[in-house]
């Protein structure tokens, strides 16, 4: 499953840079399949359905942090705990119930985005 931040989220800043998926990004900012990965124009979804890796898409939150989950690995093949939740000083990175995924399901993931 993916990570998500709760609203309890102080904006502190520290997830954002521990985040090896490049899928944390800040209060209103958009975001991008592009952005940290090796994606790269028109691109097939794992879930299905196809996208321009390199649009800019509306950001989830406009007040708080958040995780995209489609990008979420929960750091598997990086880490061996997902480092957003490792580093928060509020413990506000829980699992996002609504995303739930195996661990193949994850690494698949993580070797989509980076070419592996």
């Amino acid at each position: 499953m993916a990570i998500i931040i709760t609203d309890e989220c102080i904006n502190c800043d520290a997830c954002i840079s521990e985040c090896p998926n490049n899928a944390i990004y800040e209060p209103d900012e958009e975001w991008s399949y592009a952005d940290g990965t090796e994606l790269s124009g028109a691109i097939d979804l794992p879930g299905g359905g196809s996208a321009d890796a390199d649009e800019k898409f509306e950001a989830i939150s406009d007040e708080f942090y958040y995780i995209v989950p489609d990008k979420c690995t929960e750091c598997k093949g990086f880490h061996d705990e997902p480092q957003c939740a490792s580093v928060c000083p509020v413990d506000c990175c829980l699992d996002d119930d609504d995303h739930r995924e195996s661990d193949e399901e994850l690494l698949a993931k993580k070797a989509w985005m980076h070419g592996e």
